[in-house]
């Protein structure tokens, strides 16, 4: 029976035992080590069970390895049970397998506390432990604690003690006991297993210490499909080299080694080598893999190839909420948020939204100035039904959608709605009264912020520095910047220094705006430029607005606003020769002026997601008529009620 179970001719092994008069334990437990599925090994055991066969150590450690999902689980709880009463959780090797039951299923504690009172521990004992501390990634101190307990012990470690805390290791980012591992690796022999070697190259990678990983790499023998993807996904310039060496290798890839692959030909926007792998997958039928799928549609979303993003999701012959989330995601920073919103509504249809699906439609939403809010609060509802309305980073999105569409009451209901409010609900908030103009309510956040406790980035600092700016209150924004850097220990980003630079030209302090322009990192931005033109503009600083204006310019040619601005400065000081020459030059560059819109919510268009769109002097509407008669109506009304008013 052993022989046929071992050789996987397990229906031959299956009639020896059939025609057992007899069988005794050992008969019982051969049959159960050859079968491969849970189902079918439990359904022995219980046949064994009232056939009135008692349970043995065996029998025990051979079951519990099949209890490895939640269903699966619930019979090994039963075998636990029956093991303590029979008292053979005193015997090695079935502690270590209920260890490795409980770690497997992220049970810790439990298999924490079965190690600490086993009587006698042996290397599978401590590699079990350490094993489940470390595949679990946030108990990566704990592996390295008790890795470094097992050889204060005098226990032997083996390849599987030491890849498990080189895997530790990794997590925790701890490159220097990492390289004193690797060490003991090369001392007790173990650097020719793969899998050994494997770990040490992710986890020189996770530590960003490239060349090591290169180093392990070069020196392995033998390489498998792990060791290429590994080294694939880490080096990003190489990744394409590296799988044309892994095929002459003849190393077959998998589904993972595609996803790394894909993720830095997305990350260089190397659009041509992207057809030519997708390709590579359709022929291999890697595409049809959902993970490959999901990223080849983020690939093209990150090629500004919609089509062919919702080409590689049509294809698909079943979808995920993670497939749909590419999908909308790929609307949503492609600008094409109606698309977004019909994909969402579908999407709802099909499969279980998650946080993931909500963030990206209400980053489109806020972002879609043609879009109709309704659909925003229908989002928010549907998420209310869901139960995800606690998730701090969708209470983020919802404040940040609600205030960027002009709904700041509603912003400020999901703050106060919030269970946890964490750094990126307080930051969303202070945002949304900032990009309104709300000074006090800006400075009254993060006052409380700060009295609060809750650490401060800076992004925060960037919508309080705004606020300054908008206010006009430069001594405060001084103050604020400078105690980002020096308390908060926050480098300033081009955003901030502009913020500043914006915050003095408001101000009227343009001279000192434009010496501030040369602290910015990497020079000042085309926003960063505008602002300061305009400030030019407001306060007449006509030499200082020619050098910020031909800044513009040389940035982008095209762009309309620059020559606007200083035409109108010109105009303003009756410098016309200057003023017409400028929009001489914007005529022969073909520059135009883009034109302002302006949108109404009309919802008396059945099945419209969008608003209506117009512009000044505009009459593409079908009731542009009444629409104008209307407007005068309303105009002679307000003249009416100023006299009227005026008058009193």
């Amino acid at each position: 029976m052993s022989m046929y179970s071992k050789s996987g001719q397990f229906d031959n092994a299956l009639d020896i035992f059939d025609k057992l008069k007899n069988p005794d334990i050992v008969s019982w437990n051969t049959v159960i080590s050859g079968i491969l599925n849970s189902k079918e090994a439990f359904s022995f055991a219980l046949q064994m069970n009232i056939n009135g066969v008692i349970f043995d150590a065996v029998t025990y450690t051979t079951l519990l390895a099949f209890c490895s999902s939640y269903e699966e689980f619930l019979f090994g709880l039963q075998l636990h049970s029956l093991i303590a009463k029979q008292g053979l959780d005193c015997e090695v090797y079935v502690g270590n397998a209920l260890i490795t039951m409980y770690s497997r299923l992220n049970r810790l504690g439990e298999a924490t506390k079965l190690f600490d009172t086993m009587p006698t521990r042996d290397l599978v004992s401590w590699n079990s432990i350490i094993s489940g501390y470390s595949q679990e990634g946030i108990y990566g101190f704990e592996a390295i604690l008790c890795f470094l307990e097992m050889l204060k012990e005098g226990m032997k470690p083996d390849h599987v003690s030491l890849s498990s805390t080189v895997s530790a290791c990794g997590h925790e980012r701890n490159l220097r006991l990492g390289r004193q591992i690797h060490n003991l690796v090369i001392k007790t022999g173990y650097e020719s297993h793969i899998s050994t070697s494997n770990i040490l190259i992710s986890m020189y990678s996770k530590c960003e210490v490239k060349e090591d990983a290169n180093l392990v790499f070069k020196c392995m023998k033998d390489r498998n499909v792990v060791s290429w993807t590994t080294m694939i996904s880490m080096n990003e310039e190489d990744s394409l080299s590296l799988f044309n060496k892994m095929r002459l290798d003849e190393v077959y890839p998998n589904d993972v080694t595609f996803v790394g692959l894909i993720h830095n030909i997305s990350f260089h926007n190397l659009i041509k080598e992207g057809a030519m792998i997708h390709c590579f997958c359709l022929k291999t039928s890697f595409s049809s893999e959902s993970n490959v799928a999901n990223s080849l549609i983020t690939m093209y979303a990150k090629f500004n190839s919609m089509r062919d993003s919702r080409w590689v999701f049509d294809e698909l012959n079943s979808r995920e909420i993670i497939s749909w989330n590419a999908l909308i995601s790929g609307y949503s920073q492609n600008g094409l948020y109606k698309e977004a919103i019909e994909t969402f509504l579908l999407a709802i249809k099909e499969s279980k939204p998650n946080e993931f699906t909500f963030g990206s439609i209400l980053s489109g939403i806020a972002a879609a100035e043609s879009i109709s809010l309704r659909y925003g609060q229908n989002c928010h509802s549907h998420l209310l039904k869901v139960g995800l309305n606690n998730e701090p980073i969708l209470s983020g999105a919802l404040l940040d959608m609600y205030a960027k569409r002009g709904s700041i009451s509603e912003s400020r209901r999901v703050f106060e709605e919030t269970f946890e409010k964490s750094q990126v609900t307080w930051t969303a908030m202070i945002s949304a009264y900032a990009r309104h103009g709300d000074y006090e309510s800006v400075m009254g956040f993060f006052r409380e912020m700060e009295s609060e406790g809750v650490d401060l980035d800076s992004i925060t600092f960037l919508s309080v520095l705004a606020s300054c700016g908008r206010k006009g209150m430069v001594d405060m924004g001084h103050r604020i910047f400078d105690s980002m850097v020096k308390d908060h220990k926050i480098e300033p980003s081009q955003e901030h220094f502009s913020c500043v630079v914006d915050m003095l030209g408001r101000a009227g302090r343009v001279k000192e705006a434009e010496e501030f322009l040369g602290r910015i990192p990497g020079g000042p931005g085309l926003s960063t430029l505008q602002s300061l033109l305009g400030a030019c503009r407001i306060y007449g600083e006509v030499e200082i607005g020619e050098r910020v204006a031909e800044a513009l310019m040389k940035m982008e040619p095209s762009e309309s606003g620059s020559y606007v601005l200083m035409s109108n400065l010109y105009a303003e000081r009756g410098e016309w020769q200057k003023a017409a020459k400028l929009r001489k030059g914007m005529r022969e560059r073909r520059v135009k002026k883009e034109v302002g819109f302006s949108w109404a919510d009309v919802g008396g268009v059945e099945g419209s997601l969008c608003l209506h769109g117009f512009s000044s002097d505009d009459m593409s509407h079908p009731q542009t008529e009444e629409i104008y008669r209307m407007a005068k109506w309303l105009g002679l009304e307000m003249i009416f009620r100023e006299i009227e008013h005026s008058s009193i």
